[in-house]
């Protein structure tokens, strides 16, 4: 069999995942049509937004997590969803959060080591804007996306 899993997790990442009706059906004991059903109303409604994959991230090489606190200068200050947008287009990046205290921006970086954030760190937080930074670094993870490890 053909192995195409460096071509697979990049989809998988982003969304391209789909409900185990069967599996839902026979937890909750409802007939399938009837998850059908309510699954695509919740998706029309975008109480659902995207179905993702849920990973052993030190099995696909992005095993080191770090959070960031970032604070902006002033002239972006008024304006964190700007920078937080154009943050979250770098692939590292699996949040980035707007909120309040000390900090503008809370962002969550996944690399495969401490060589690979140190790199992304010269490259995508030296950008105009971000005057102070504060990182801590996971050691292991407990629950991710819902799912206890």
């Amino acid at each position: 069999m053909k192995d195409i899993k460096s071509k697979l997790l990049p989809l998988l990442h982003i969304g391209y995942c789909t409900p185990q009706i069967a599996r839902l059906a026979q937890k909750i004991k409802e007939p399938a049509t009837t998850i059908h059903y309510n699954i695509k109303r919740m998706e029309e409604e975008q109480e659902i937004i995207t179905y993702k994959a849920v990973f052993d991230y030190k099995k696909i090489g992005e095993g080191f997590c770090a959070v960031l606190l970032l604070n902006l200068s002033a002239d972006e200050y008024g304006d964190p969803e700007t920078v937080g947008k154009d943050l979250a287009k770098h692939s590292e990046i699996e949040s980035v959060d707007i909120c309040t205290g000390d900090w503008e921006l809370i962002i969550k970086v996944r690399t495969k080591d401490q060589d690979a954030f140190y790199t992304f760190l010269r490259r995508v937080i030296t950008r105009r804007g971000i005057v102070r930074t504060k990182t801590l670094t996971s050691l292991k993870q407990l629950k991710t996306e819902w799912v206890e490890n």
